[in-house]
């Protein structure tokens, strides 16, 4: 992660390598709401979800956001390739307006912990904010 010190003293950060965390944090989102489609068929015993149009039309529009943010994922992707990675920019300003602590420590430095919602927190569990 290529980083270089501003005359303010600020870092900035190479953009392919910003573009990248997008991406990553994209992935994670469309795995989320990816989630989302076999617990409501569970909950609702299926059939009589899938017998009703409106909430079919629900289940197709959860299909179409992760598909929608795949493909969002894959166009920064695939756009990040021709960007000169000499190109910087400064993270600051835009940090302050991500809320979610983990997306912005992720968002700044590229790392993160495994999904942002993983698959061996036990039922009932939450965080408070």
């Amino acid at each position: 992660m290529a980083k270089e010190m501003t005359k303010t003293g600020l870092t900035d950060d190479a953009l392919p390598d910003v573009l990248m965390r997008v991406v990553s944090e994209l992935h994670d989102v469309a795995y989320l709401i990816e989630r989302i489609e076999p617990e409501l068929l569970e909950i609702s015993g299926g059939e009589a979800l899938m017998s009703s149009p409106d909430c079919l039309k629900v289940m197709q529009g959860i299909d179409l956001a992760v598909q929608k943010t795949r493909g969002l994922a894959e166009f920064i992707d695939t756009i990040t390739a021709s960007v000169p990675g000499d190109w910087h920019v400064n993270l600051a300003t835009a940090l302050n307006l991500v809320k979610l602590a983990d997306m912005k420590h992720a968002l700044a430095t590229g790392r993160r912990h495994g999904h942002s919602q993983p698959l061996n927190k036990a039922a009932g569990d939450f965080d408070f904010f």
